[in-house]
């Protein structure tokens, strides 16, 4: 085993195009974060929320914004962005990535009429359907499934039991991590006169861009008819469902346990952050924010931020919020000027 790599405060400076302050020859074998972080490791500072665990680290070398005035004992690199400064100093320490090799493992299924591009990697227990076209470069690790005429583009990654269900088209470099599945039917039924529920065929497939990264367990259903969409660039959190014909704009970002309802539209550069919801035939405007747990019950204006359920401005869901715990205070108030009316008109009563 070769020993771990090491630089110095001066030489990561240079890599990150920073400026010293403080002993130049100090030594980094790797990196942690601010309150972790000990003797011959890196960390960073990168907004307000963790500059008061500067004082006290103990890390060998901390990255900090240029204009950092605050105390800390550990030698400090300047740098314009010291969070992507981090994450590439990050990735210098971090042990080289297991690339699968190229072929097509000996237990792996693959139909005689699926074109698979150069250097492709099929991985134990894959299986590849009629029709299929995978693209130079891509990785299909174990378990996975691809249907019957999808298309994969070039560079991708799909993690071990990974679905992708027939006739879905995705794009160049898109990372899909462990257990997703993309296709699946729609929910969609047809109420008769007994209240029975038949299927409505999802005659649609998904269609998605470039550049998209999605995480472990997310689930984005085929469209009922034309395609459900995601866009370039979208990255997509774990524990995710996307129903049929939603449309996902270029570069959206889509935290963990969102719920998106059907033919739902999310507006690039949207953010919808962890739990929200949103419900069917809506859309969020381009470069909106939608908060933690909202509940989206009308369209929301691009650029604007909302929040609470249901989802109003930020401003005013949070004065609602601050009343809702003011709220046993207030009903005391309410009681006590109830009785003190009730005596007033018990004595007017009386002269």
């Amino acid at each position: 085993m070769s020993d771990p790599p090491r630089l110095t405060a001066a030489e990561i400076a240079e890599k990150l195009a920073g400026e010293v302050d403080g002993d130049p020859a100090v030594e980094v074998r790797g990196v942690a974060g601010i309150r972790e972080a000990g003797p011959g490791e890196a960390s960073f500072i990168a907004g307000r929320r963790y500059a008061k665990y500067a004082a006290g680290t103990r890390a060998a070398v901390v990255l900090v914004p240029a204009d950092w005035q605050a105390e800390c004992p550990a030698t400090l690199i300047r740098v314009e962005d010291p969070e992507a400064a981090f994450s590439r100093l990050a990735a210098f320490f971090a042990p080289p990535e297991a690339v699968p090799e190229p072929g097509i493992h000996a237990t792996a299924l693959v139909a005689p009429e699926a074109v698979l591009g150069e250097n492709v990697s099929i991985g134990p227990y894959v299986v590849v359907e009629k029709e299929a076209r995978i693209g130079d470069n891509t990785v299909i690790m174990a378990f996975g499934y691809v249907g019957r005429g999808v298309v994969v583009g070039a560079a991708c990654r799909f993690y071990p039991h990974v679905s992708i269900r027939e006739r879905v088209r995705i794009g160049d470099r898109v990372i899909i991590h462990n257990g997703t599945v993309i296709g699946s039917d729609g929910f969609g039924y047809r109420v008769d006169e007994k209240g029975v529920r038949h299927k409505i065929p999802q005659t649609g497939i998904v269609i998605i861009g470039d550049d998209v990264e999605i995480g472990a367990n997310v689930t984005v259903d085929r469209a009922r008819y034309g395609a459900t969409r995601i866009g370039n660039g979208v990255k997509i959190d774990n524990l995710v469902q996307i129903a049929h014909n939603v449309l996902v704009g270029d570069h959206a970002v889509i935290v963990a346990q969102v719920g998106i309802a059907g033919s739902s539209v999310i507006g690039s550069r949207a953010v919808l952050a962890g739990q929200a919801g949103v419900a069917g035939h809506l859309t969020v405007g381009e470069g909106a924010i939608v908060g933690g747990q909202a509940g989206v019950t009308k369209d929301v204006p691009p650029g604007t931020f909302v929040s609470g359920y249901p989802a109003a401005s930020h401003e005013k869901a949070t004065r609602i919020q601050a009343l809702l715990h003011r709220l046993p205070e207030l009903r005391e108030r309410v009681l006590r000027l109830e009785n003190r009316l009730t005596e007033l008109e018990r004595r007017s009563g009386k002269s």
